[in-house]
């Protein structure tokens, strides 16, 4: 008689959809990131370091 009533209550249930995506960063985040790693890469003197920061600065640049 329990899962009767439990499964009786799920089935009346109104369906609802997901809740829309929201963006984890605005632009205005990206253009602050980027000034930030702009500063990094002129402080670092590690090569590889850089290289990195390059490529992360390039793709945060693909973004705007």
């Amino acid at each position: 008689m329990e899962t009767q009533t439990t499964t009786q209550a799920a089935t009346e249930m109104p369906h609802r959809e997901p809740a829309r995506a929201r963006a984890l960063l605005s632009t205005a985040d990206f253009h602050l990131l980027r000034a930030a790693l702009a500063s990094h890469a002129k402080a670092t003197d590690d090569p590889m370091e850089l290289a990195r920061i390059n490529a992360l600065f390039h793709r945060l640049g693909n973004y705007r």
